[in-house]
């Protein structure tokens, strides 16, 4: 609704006072039953509806002047498009309002204002020419007084939206509802309410020719329901937003008190402190030009907010983190390969070639500064040095080392870091390990990449590493906190695994892999004199010259007290015999110590682990297998049993799939080997330690001898130790896990270890003095193994296997 009445020509404008009729010139007498007629540009009127009204036009002022000058009444007629200024009767509607000027006043600029009262519609018969306006023969049409209860319903309903209207209008006059409650009759309540309707002039002049009093009211009360439901809403939008602007309001003025407050205090200068330093500091970073820009743009923002608001010191704590990333290009450092070579030896003995493939890197780099770095996977067991290497490879470029543990998380917000939309958001890991190094060129170490939890409602943490370590993909690399690219190509990844099994596949594709499987007895020997004694030493708040230990108490520490690939327990036990001669010399005891091999059981108790591999072969039916973990290689024992039965097969030990299959093809195997032994037996194969599940087919030469020795009663021999899988034809056929399955057996005092025949070139990665220590029998079928490991069978086997 609309209470405002809108002039006919232009807006009505302040009039200054004059004649109520001004002076016209004669015209010729009008006929009885003839109207002058005024067109309309945008107002319709309706009966019984005083409006103000400006003319401008000459036909239109002349016509004005004359009705007043007769005082005869005037037609009003609504054009068909208002923007015409020269009207014929084609160009109105022929239904209009005869209505009497109430008062005419002309204005500055040569304006004339009318004020009229409608007084009755009609249409128009014929236009009459001869007059200097519009005059037309018409005919009035009589008002719809009649009432019945539709009529007194719909009046009753309509006066009740007008009313409920008129409160919903900001500014409408109070008094507008009290007039609209005094209407008693129906007609000209629909005309008032028509005449106030906000709605196209088009829809008015329908209201207009609608002359059944029953459809104008079904017509008004239409349009008026869509208008009160527009003001209901409108209504509902402008308290919600006067709320949400007075609490802004309010929150501006308490921030103004606060801040003269604060001037009056001498503290109102600090925060304008605080920006300018932020600014020095965006401006010394050496962002990129686009980053620069986006940084300079928050810092504005910053300045629009309160102090204490919690988005201004989000922002505040976004603009530190972006100005204190090493964003500048550093001038590499000159590279000494000798020097290198020097750091590389003095901190890890052995692993020629991880320091090769180092050497080659700082090689490339020196001479090729813009190269990008590898990514290097170090995969072994735990305790072969895989984090301390990292450190040393920083130590060898000069760079400085940061770590990232990635075991058990699950969250890709760890890597790419969090939207600053949520509380308490922080940038990734890789981020947060830059700042703290404070250079692009670092080393930068995945410890335990292996270990990545799952993907889930978090996110893929295994899929948010593929653009860090990908070459060509983190020159761009874009955290999700700051919201800009950074570029990592110059850092250099290093990422450590006990396996390879659980690194997804593209990941694993964009690393080099450089495999630590282990130690041996000499290499832990020597770890143990230049690196772990050392250290235990300082530890324990000891110095050589008090307290020293022997190469045969470290053998039988590393033979009868540890059995593992890396030497974490080894440095274990010799800080607790450190601490035993520690707690000696405190005590004042002795003052210096010298720990043999006869003191470490007093210290360490009795010896962990023995050479029980001649006790356990001992009998017929045991071989020594050799297996590979996550934590190194290892040996396993195969026991085979026969008990009366139908020559059915008994497997225990918690054995995977693939190793059940194995056993099977064994048996198989060992029956076409030694004919009918099988008939009334049934055959139990066990491997000890049924606790720890075990799967894979190396296993297979291993229960075939276990199961020939059984049948034959010819003992394996207890130095022999083998792996290989076999076919159903006699073939020993390849498989992995050479070198870890080699130091295993050394460790467990083997003297003979049986391989593969295609497995023989893999002899090149087994450490030299294993090669040495050890004698190696290669085969390509089983029948070899038997005379290797169990000899030439008794008579009676042979005619069977004949």
């Amino acid at each position: 609704m609309n209470h405002k009445v809108l002039s006919n020509e232009q807006e009505a404008r302040p009039a200054a006072a004059a004649p109520a009729a001004p002076a016209a010139k004669p015209i010729k007498p009008l006929p009885e039953d003839a109207l002058i007629l005024i067109p309309m540009r945008n107002t319709v009127l309706f009966p019984g509806v005083i409006s103000p009204i400006t003319v401008g036009r000459a036909a239109s002022v002349a016509a004005a002047q004359e009705a007043v000058r007769s005082e005869r009444k005037v037609g009003f007629l609504l054009q068909k498009d208002a923007q015409k200024n020269d009207v014929t009767p084609d160009d109105l509607y022929w239904v209009g309002t005869a209505g009497q000027v109430v008062r005419y006043i002309t204005g500055a600029e040569g304006a004339h204002h009318l004020v009229v009262q409608g007084a009755s519609r009609f249409r128009v018969l014929e236009f009459l020419e001869g007059w200097p306006f519009l005059v037309a023969r018409v005919q009035t049409v009589q008002p719809d007084e009649r009432t019945n209860p539709e009529i007194e319903a719909r009046f009753l309903q309509l006066k009740e939206q007008a009313v409920e209207a008129i409160q919903l209008l900001p500014y409408a006059p109070e008094e507008l509802a009290v007039v609209i409650q005094q209407v008693t009759s129906p007609g000209l309540l629909a005309d008032m309410v028509a005449n106030l309707l906000d709605v196209k002039n088009e829809d008015k002049q329908d209201l207009l020719e609608t002359f059944d009093l029953r459809r104008r009211l079904d017509k008004v009360l239409e349009l008026l329901s869509e208008r009160v439901g527009v003001l209901r809403i409108s209504r509902e939008i402008g308290e919600k937003t006067k709320k949400q602007f007075d609490e802004r309001q309010r929150e501006h003025v308490l921030r103004e008190q606060m801040r003269q407050i604060q001037k009056e205090l001498g503290e109102g200068d600090e925060t304008a402190a605080e920006i300018e330093e932020l600014k020095k500091a965006i401006d010394a970073a050496g962002m990129p030009e686009e980053t620069h820009k986006h940084a300079l743009k928050e810092l504005k923002r910053l300045e629009r907010m309160g102090e204490g608001s919690a988005e201004g010191s989000m922002l505040r704590t976004y603009l530190e983190w972006l100005s204190e990333l090493p964003w500048k290009s550093e001038d590499a450092k000159g590279i000494d390969i000798s020097e290198a070579r020097r750091v590389l030896d003095e901190d890890h003995f052995g692993l020629e070639k991880i320091k090769r493939r180092i050497l080659e890197h700082l090689a490339v780099r020196k001479l090729n500064p813009a190269g990008k770095s590898p990514i290097l996977c170090f995969v072994g067991p735990p305790g072969v040095g895989k984090t301390s290497l990292g450190q040393s490879i920083a130590r060898a470029t000069g760079r400085k080392f940061q770590r990232i543990a990635l075991g058990g998380v699950h969250d890709e917000a760890e890597i790419r870091g969090h939207r600053r939309t949520y509380i308490g958001a922080l940038p990734g890991n890789v981020i947060q390990a830059i700042r703290r190094a404070e250079s692009k060129n670092t080393v930068l170490m995945f410890d335990e990449i292996d270990k990545v939890g799952q993907g889930g409602f978090h996110g893929d943490p295994a899929s948010a590493l593929l653009e860090v370590l990908d070459p060509e993909q983190n020159s761009k690399f874009r955290d999700n906190y700051l919201g800009v690219d950074f570029d990592l190509s110059k850092v250099m990844f290093i990422t450590t695994a006990n396996m390879l099994d659980t690194i997804p596949g593209p990941l694993r594709d964009r690393m080099e892999i450089i495999p630590l499987p282990g130690y041996t007895e000499e290499e832990k020997l020597e770890i143990a004199k230049r690196y772990l004694v050392k250290r235990q030493l300082e530890a324990n708040g000891l110095i050589s010259e008090n307290v020293s230990i022997t190469d045969e108490a470290l053998r039988s520490i590393i033979r009868e007290y540890t059995r593992e690939a890396g030497v974490r327990n080894l440095e274990r036990e010799i800080g607790a015999v450190f601490r035993s001669a520690a707690m000696r010399i405190a005590e004042g005891v002795a003052q210096k110590i010298v720990i043999t091999e006869k003191d470490l059981h007093p210290i360490l108790g009795a010896r962990r682990f023995e050479n029980e591999v001649a006790q356990r072969t001992a009998v017929p039916g045991v071989a020594t297998g050799l297996a590979w973990t996550s934590v190194g290689g290892d040996i396993l024992f195969i026991e085979a049993s026969k008990v009366p039965g139908s020559g059915k097969l008994i497997l225990t030990g918690q054995l995977g799939d693939v190793m059940k299959e194995s056993a099977q093809a064994a048996l198989t195997l060992t029956r076409n080997f030694l004919g009918d032994a099988f008939e009334k037996n049934d055959i139990h194969i066990h491997v000890p330690a049924g606790a720890t599940p075990k799967d894979g087919p190396s296993a297979g030469v291993a229960m075939f001898l276990a199961l020939v020795s059984l049948l034959t009663g010819v003992p394996v021999r207890s130095d022999v130790a083998m792996t290989g899988e076999i076919s159903l034809r006699g073939l020993v056929l390849p498989i992995g896990g050479v070198k870890e399955k080699t130091l295993a057996a050394l460790r467990a005092g083997i003297k003979t270890v049986m391989l593969p025949k295609r497995n023989e070139k893999d002899l090149e990665d087994v450490p030299a003095e294993a090669r040495e220590k050890l004698e190696f029998v290669f085969l390509e079928r089983v029948e070899e193994a038997v005379k290797a490991a169990i000899g030439e069978l008794p008579s009676a086997a042979g005619k069977k296997a004949a």
